[in-house]
């Protein structure tokens, strides 16, 4: 077997960056997001299951996630200060009213012509 055919027949690793699965909980930033990924480990001693949530700050470049979307982020090189992740894709949809779309009390409501 030469070295072509050896290369040729191995196939290419997946990409080996990380992925997380969580939970939008703000989208107050111009593309940025800020993704809570719940953990579910035993504990060392106890051996009860424990949950421990830890927020990730996202780059989304569409600003296309909302808030309670449930959301893919990947791992990539620094983007800023704190972002180190990327939006991959929206797992499922939130079925939260938005603010923007929301009327809030006191307002009026818009009229339509």
């Amino acid at each position: 077997m030469t070295v072509t055919e050896k290369t040729a027949t191995t196939p290419a690793p997946a990409s080996r960056r990380n992925e997380k699965v969580g939970q939008v909980v703000s989208t107050k930033m111009q593309k940025t997001i800020v993704v809570a990924v719940e953990m579910r480990k035993a504990h060392a001693k106890y051996k009860r299951i424990v949950r421990t949530t830890k927020k990730f700050y996202a780059h989304d470049e569409q600003s296309s996630a909302r808030l309670g979307d449930v959301v893919r982020i990947r791992e990539t090189r620094p983007t800023s200060k704190l972002k180190r992740w990327a939006l991959e894709e929206i797992v499922r949809r939130s079925a939260l009213p938005q603010i923007e779309d929301a009327v809030l009390p006191g307002e009026a409501i818009p009229e339509e012509k």
